[in-house]
């Protein structure tokens, strides 16, 4: 077995490695994540320049190719500086490109995946309801009706990050409600995100700042047929091909705020001193290091046998899960224990350590809590459901 990465491989992580060091650094990325109000279109526009937004869309849509595991060598080394704000890249790069490339027309390929790889099409997905959470679907209260040429769509989303910087707004919604079972009867809508009939008002929270996240209203908003993805009522089948990678992203982007942890816990006690010397002589602080290194390298090896397992066709449904939950603990965990290796300065908004903690702790929740994580690992070895 090896989970190294290949030459080629390497020499990605290599260059997106620079740029980050060079375009994306940690102090700018805390400027950007404290103007919580404003969405950070000039860290948009460096990635559209450089052709990051290309990654996984094949070259004849003007992408740069590549797959899953191109996703997460560029996720996880963007994260170790923007945290949170690796979602500026990932909800049009998930949420957007991958889910057309999934269960898009040809047509809509050609219309879509073009101007995302080019930097030029912003996507926001918006799916959790107002009641729901990770009962996504037991919540649904979204509907839309099929009228003339298309659909006319009623209901509210929460949590629908970037939504008043978005063009599209990728919504799912009941267009059947005589279903005997709450996953079908569901249709995913590809929606223009500056309709007649869409409000968006801002959510303010603890992390994950200025990205956006909004709760939207629809309001007898007309989306025309082309615009459906896929078969209507048939959207969760089509969301399945997707889920594993939404997972497997946010792996990769805890694993990248390990990165960005242990790199500063390093320094700052090869730095600091106290009591005749520097604090990274005290045996305390080093077990909180060589516990946050652990944890890196668990991560890194989950992550990469996944993705592996991803990008070969292999199911990995139970394994993505498992990386979801692992990950995000563990990248709270060293955020927890980074804020205490630098002490006061750790708690304050100088320091990206309390960043590290607030933009990771709300993915213990999302996309589908931990709780539910391990119910359905429980359930995948023979245990009934419980729930």
């Amino acid at each position: 077995m090896d989970f190294s990465l290949t030459e080629e491989q390497q020499a990605f992580r290599d260059i997106v490695r620079r740029w980050v060091d060079a375009e994306a650094p940690k102090d700018w990325m805390r400027a950007l994540e404290a103007d919580e109000e404003n969405y950070p279109y000039a860290l948009w526009d460096k990635i559209a320049e450089q052709g990051f937004f290309g990654i996984g869309i094949p070259e004849e849509y003007d992408g740069l190719g590549g797959d899953v595991m191109m996703q997460m060598i560029f996720a996880r080394e963007f994260a170790r500086t923007a945290g949170g704000l690796l979602w500026v890249w990932g909800l049009t790069s998930f949420g957007g490109a991958k889910t057309i490339g999934a269960v898009g027309t040809e047509e809509q390929k050609n219309r879509w995946l073009r101007p995302m790889a080019q930097g030029k099409l912003r996507v926001s997905l918006s799916m959790t309801e107002p009641d729901g959470g990770t009962d996504v679907l037991g919540a649904m209260k979204t509907h839309a009706e099929k009228v003339e040429g298309g659909w006319k769509l009623n209901g509210a989303k929460m949590w629908t990050t970037g939504a008043k910087a978005a063009d599209r707004l990728l919504v799912l919604a009941r267009t059947d409600k005589t279903v005997e079972k709450k996953h079908h009867g569901l249709t995913m809508f590809f929606v223009d995100a500056k309709s007649p009939g869409i409000t968006a008002s801002l959510l303010p929270k603890l992390g994950m700042r200025a990205m956006g996240s909004c709760e939207v209203h629809y309001e007898d908003v007309f989306v025309p047929d082309e615009d459906v993805l896929g078969e209507p009522g048939q959207a969760w089948y089509a969301m399945l091909p997707t889920l594993n990678n939404e997972r497997i992203m946010v792996g990769a982007q805890c694993l990248g705020a390990i990165d960005g942890v242990l790199e500063d816990a390093l320094e700052y006690m090869l730095q600091r001193k106290a009591f005749g010397g520097i604090i990274g002589r005290f045996q305390i602080l080093q077990h909180y290091v060589a516990d946050i290194a652990t944890w890196q390298k668990t991560t890194e090896l989950l992550l990469n046998n996944v993705a592996w397992m991803q990008a070969n066709g292999m199911p990995c449904g139970v394994e993505a899960n498992m990386l979801k939950m692992v990950a995000t603990e563990n990248a709270v965990k060293a955020a927890d224990l980074g804020i205490q290796i630098l002490g006061g300065m750790g708690y304050s908004a100088e320091t990206d350590m309390q960043r590290y903690w607030r933009d990771h702790r709300i993915l213990r929740m999302t996309p589908i809590s931990n709780e539910m994580v391990r119910n359905t690992i429980a359930e995948s070895l023979g245990l009934p459901r419980s729930f």
